[in-house]
């Protein structure tokens, strides 16, 4: 039964969802605050010939990215180029720097070489990893999670153990590792999951699965051209986009959603699918419609926010990688002030991309395209003298790493981003930039519901819901939500008939 549907943003889960409810039938529009599609995908392009992705640039899971592909007929390369990126990452140490090889045979060679049988123990995690990722990315995060009934099943239950669903990530990789250096890259990946490895179940060692052994990735044009392509496909399927159309209020009758007033103008919808940030969605509806009161999301622990430079250089910078960790401060240090001390670092860890390395359409000829992020807690004050401070930290310490000097004479084009940008471009509460942690506390069943408690008909998904942040799952979150509408289509029906 065709009905008129309404998404309220396009970041990844939007497209996601507007693409699978125009499949079923659905008349769907899209209704975007911004000028571009992407959310905290988008891209933007200077008139001195840089492009530079605002958010994403880890092309990790590609499986599940091509399942989304795959669930309308076609394959990523039909949209963008992909290339493997070797090394997949750089590490940089006080002591000295790792690369992180492509090839399994090189990366289990690495870690001998720094603790001896720390190989076969590599070998025996990442069994364990492919195993977690697996089961957890096939069953785990696919599901609604209205009740945790639904994890109730045979596969599920045998695998409880495999799991390690209680077991913390530091403790997890302590089993294995001794050396600080394999034990930091091992916890790297779940700081996309924004909280400490103290804090993050065992079961995210599929993390580290997704991510070195699937591969790097990188979609030439930049991390947008997936953006473009999911719009594509949406718009195939009949989607309709609106732009610079941001929504003002939620309209109800009863226990219904029934229009969204834009532009001071109503327009009618039978549902309501919201991807733009969940507490900024609940303050756009009446107090007693809302699923959570403002002290439930004060109690949430919430990933990082971020302070970001887009940079442009006029030569190139020897010596830099793709992707590099700049770990030289301790990761605990930095993790307890993002989430204890609620301040700014004084002894940060940061993160630099160059994906002019890769791909030479992002930058002018013999220039350089670099971005540079920073965790920090969410809800800063973010002055441009505190942002400048730490902007010429992170130069110093990229000078330090590529061997060069004189970076800041090179520059001819700067742009920050932080906490206060996150807020207005997104309505992202407290200026995050990754959603929820995925702490034990926070995961399936525990993370906010994915479908309205009040009204019938109005949904929510993206990184505040289930299945958490990331680009993978905010694309799983869209086709879960578009699964639980078409249940309430076909139930619909079927009392009518």
């Amino acid at each position: 039964m065709r009905k008129k549907i309404a998404i309220i943003g396009s970041g990844i889960s939007g497209l996601s969802a507007a693409a699978y409810l125009s499949k079923e039938g659905n008349e769907v529009h899209v209704f975007e605050k911004n000028s571009t599609p992407g959310g905290r995908a988008r891209q933007f392009k200077t008139d001195n010939g840089y492009a530079f992705d605002m958010g994403p640039s880890w092309y990790w899971m590609p499986d599940i990215i091509e399942n989304f592909f795959q669930d309308f007929g076609f394959k990523a390369t039909d949209f963008y180029q992909l290339v493997s990126l070797d090394p997949q990452f750089e590490m940089v140490f006080q002591d000295g720097n790792l690369d992180i090889p492509k090839s399994p045979v090189a990366l289990k060679e690495l870690f001998e070489q720094l603790e001896p049988g720390a190989g076969k123990k590599f070998d025996a995690f990442m069994k364990s990893a492919q195993y977690k990722y697996e089961v957890g990315m096939q069953d785990f995060v696919n599901k609604p999670c209205h009740s945790w009934w639904e994890f109730v099943s045979p596969k599920i239950a045998t695998s409880a153990l495999k799991l390690d669903l209680l077991s913390n990530f530091r403790d997890y990789v302590g089993n294995y590792f001794a050396h600080p250096k394999l034990r930091t890259l091992m916890e790297f990946p779940v700081i996309f999951l924004g909280a400490s490895p103290k804090q993050i179940p065992a079961l995210y060692s599929l993390m580290n699965y997704g991510g070195y052994a699937l591969g790097t990735w990188y979609p030439m044009g930049g991390f947008y051209e997936l953006v473009l392509a999911m719009k594509k496909i949406a718009e195939s399927q009949g989607a309709i986009f609106h732009f610079n159309h941001p929504v003002e209020k939620i309209q109800t009758e009863g226990k219904r959603a029934t229009s969204l007033l834009i532009n001071g103008q109503a327009w009618a919808f039978d549902t309501v699918v919201a991807s733009s940030d969940y507490h900024h969605t609940e303050t756009l509806l009446d107090g007693e419609e809302r699923n959570y009161s403002q002290k439930y999301w004060e109690s949430r622990t919430f990933a990082p926010s971020s302070l970001v430079y887009y940079l442009g250089f006029n030569e190139k910078i020897p010596n830099l990688k793709h992707h590099t960790l700049f770990f030289e401060n301790d990761l605990d240090e930095h993790i307890h002030t993002i989430y204890e001390d609620k301040k700014w670092p004084e002894k940060p860890l940061f993160y630099a991309c160059c994906p002019s390395k890769t791909d030479p359409s992002v930058a002018p000829s013999g220039h350089e395209n670099i971005f540079l992020l920073m965790p920090l807690a969410i809800g800063l004050e973010d002055d441009e003298a505190t942002r400048e401070t730490y902007f010429l930290e992170m130069i110093h310490r990229l000078e330090k790493h590529a061997v060069t000097s004189g970076l800041l004479s090179k520059l001819d084009f700067k742009r920050s981003y932080c906490v206060s940008d996150f807020m207005h471009d997104y309505n992202a509460y407290g200026g995050n930039a990754y959603g929820l942690a995925n702490t034990l506390s926070q995961t399936a069943v525990l993370k906010p519901s994915i479908k309205n408690k009040k009204l019938t008909n109005l949904y929510y998904t993206g990184q505040l819901t289930v299945p958490g942040p990331g680009v993978p799952p905010s694309i799983i979150s869209g086709k879960i939500v578009a699964k639980e509408v078409a249940q309430l289509n076909i139930h619909r029906y079927e009392k009518t008939v």
